[in-house]
Order: C-alpha cells, then sequence, then structure tokens
C-alpha cells in the first residue's frame, strides 16, 4: 500500500525547478503512511513533481502558484510525493521582489520605530483613506554573516503563514478563504531592512499599487 498525506499546505512557488513545487504544511494533519512517509512533518518544507498527472487533477496541479492555501493528498512513491488530490482553499498570491528601490515611507516608519525600541522586527496594521484596515505591515532586520532571510521566506525554511494567519485572528476583515490575500516580501537595496507587507485584499487598489511601483518578474 503506498503512504499518503493529507492536509492543508501553502504553495511556494517553484524556487528550485520549473518541474517541481514546494509545499510547507499549515496544519498537524498526519498521513496513514508507513515508516514516517506520511508524517506531516515531512512537508517542512519538501517538493512535488508536477508533471505525470491527467485530465482534471493535471489542470488542477499546473494551475497552482506561489501563495495558494490547498487541500491535498499526496502519496510517496519510493520516497517522493506526488498529487493524487488536490483542492484550492485561497487563491493569496505570494511576490517576492529583490533589490527593490525607493521604499514607501510606511516602511521606512514601522523600521524607526523597531529602531527606538532597539528590536529586529516590527508590525503595523496600515488603513486606507476610511480608516479601514487594508494590510498587515512588518519590517524584519536584514542577518548579517551567511543567513540570508529574504530566501528563508522564499524557500520556506522561515515561514510566512504565522503572518498571514494573524490578520484573520486579529483585524475585523473576511477570512483569507473568503478574501485572498497578497503577500509582498520585498528586499530593499539601500535600507537595513527586508518587508513582508500582507494585503488584506490580493486585487485591491493597496495590492496594485505594491505591483505597479515595484513592477518585475516575482521570483
Amino acid at each position: 500500500m503506498t503512504p499518503t498525506t493529507s492536509g492543508r499546505f501553502r504553495v511556494l512557488g517553484r524556487p528550485r525547478d520549473s518541474g517541481e513545487l514546494l509545499l510547507v504544511s499549515v496544519d498537524d494533519s498526519e498521513g496513514d503512511g508507513e515508516s514516517g512517509a506520511g508524517d506531516a512533518s515531512t512537508f517542512d518544507p519538501a517538493y512535488v513533481e508536477t508533471s505525470g498527472y491527467e485530465s482534471d487533477l493535471a489542470e488542477r496541479v499546473s494551475s497552482l502558484a506561489a501563495g495558494n492555501l490547498i487541500d491535498a493528498t499526496l502519496s510517496w512513491d519510493d520516497g517522493e510525493p506526488r498529487f493524487s488530490a488536490v483542492d484550492l482553499v485561497a487563491a493569496s498570491t505570494f511576490e517576492f521582489r529583490d533589490d527593490v528601490t525607493g521604499i514607501f515611507e510606511a516602511a521606512k516608519e514601522t523600521w524607526m520605530v523597531a529602531e527606538a525600541d532597539n528590536a529586529a522586527m516590527h508590525g503595523r496594521v496600515t488603513r486606507n483613506t476610511d480608516g479601514d484596515p487594508n494590510g498587515a505591515l512588518y519590517v524584519f532586520a536584514k542577518q548579517s554573516g551567511a543567513r540570508d532571510l529574504f530566501e528563508e521566506f522564499r524557500t520556506g525554511v522561515t515561514p510566512l503563514d504565522p503572518l498571514v494567519r494573524r490578520a484573520d485572528e486579529g483585524e475585523s476583515v473576511p477570512s483569507e478563504a473568503d478574501q485572498p490575500r497578497a503577500v509582498f516580501v520585498l528586499r530593499p537595496v539601500d535600507e537595513p531592512f527586508i518587508v513582508v507587507y500582507v494585503v488584506f485584499r490580493r486585487d485591491g487598489v493597496l495590492a496594485e499599487t505594491i505591483r505597479s511601483t515595484y513592477e518585475g518578474e516575482a521570483m
């Protein structure tokens, strides 16, 4: 019997190879497999092949993109995971921009608060002109030495999901499943911090403004 794992996963895109998707488990589900192959911790993170599927499953796998939240069942064949079933929970997007210039003032102000508190990170809720929350903004100090926080976010070593979940838990906005998010990870050229901006509405004005300001192909 082929071991399987079922659970909820975040798609992080294709940072290593175009023929595979990087998934990270976002729950504590356990598979029904043997020898530990079905344990959810195996997916923290793991790469899943995207070729060789048929009909509806092939279409669903090919449509997955970075940031999507999915429910999936994966089967293990010789220790390698493949999709057996997949359902889209939220069509959120993760967009990574490196070497950006002209970082926006709200990020600079948030970093100034972190510096004043002698803290390595700081976060705040941003609001639109009507005073309604439209995003959760976080700044993180760039790490010295061999550690690359931007790359850790991109490859799932440091998860972004805890930041995404805070919006559902702490703000009066629709859940991610009802209102997909746009999460932007920006590394400025001339600032000592990295920005993670969880925009509450994926296709709203704020998200489109960030995309147009820091345009270029997402990593």
